[in-house]
């Protein structure tokens, strides 16, 4: 019995050997093979990525990553991003992962005037009226015309409500609380 002990004990270290060494490579071999994980996709991310898309390529994107198609969405936001190919199929995904409505770009909150020149005076008076239910208000002022009123109108309607009452002042004789006032009644 003896005998046998000896040549059993080198089995064993050897069958020891063996499967530590293949359990290395083993890891080795993983480590390797593992694709590089794109980063975390993150809401931040999908709004970045909205931003750079146009409201027809943004309609477009979604509508291929509706129909999974992925990798045509990646090529269409890689050709209007300018971005890579790996920024690109990761904005994709973090767009898929957190879908973005569509913003339009950012309007000035202001007029392009300068604030040091007065507003131009017309040799008319216009009277802007606004109403909702029973309350009604009138801003009559020779500084304002159809294209003041609608660049007023179109900042409170898209929720920038100071910019649009300051416009009013600038363009107007009232106080900023009657500006507000006569802005709430234009939301609708």
């Amino acid at each position: 019995m003896e005998s046998l002990l000896i040549p059993f004990l080198i089995l064993v270290a050897v069958a020891v050997a063996v499967a530590l060494t293949a359990r290395a490579l083993g890891h080795r071999r993983r480590t390797v093979r593992e694709p590089a994980k794109p980063p975390v996709e993150s809401a931040e991310l999908a709004r970045e990525a909205a931003a750079k898309l146009s409201e027809d390529e943004h309609r477009r994107l979604y509508a291929l990553i509706a129909q999974g198609q992925a990798m045509a969405a990646i090529k269409l936001y890689y050709e209007v991003s300018g971005q890579g190919l790996r920024a690109s199929r990761d904005a994709v995904a973090a767009l898929a992962a957190h879908p973005q409505p569509f913003q339009p770009p950012a309007q000035e909150t202001s007029e392009p005037e300068d604030d040091d020149e007065p507003p131009q005076r017309f040799p008319y008076r216009y009277r802007a009226i606004a109403s909702k239910g029973d309350v009604t208000r009138e801003v009559s002022s020779n500084m304002l015309n159809d294209e003041i009123y609608g660049r007023i109108r179109t900042l409170a309607k898209s929720g920038n409500i100071e910019a649009a009452a300051n416009a009013l002042i600038r363009h107007s004789d009232i106080t900023l609380k009657q500006a507000r006032e006569f802005i709430a009644l234009l939301d609708d």
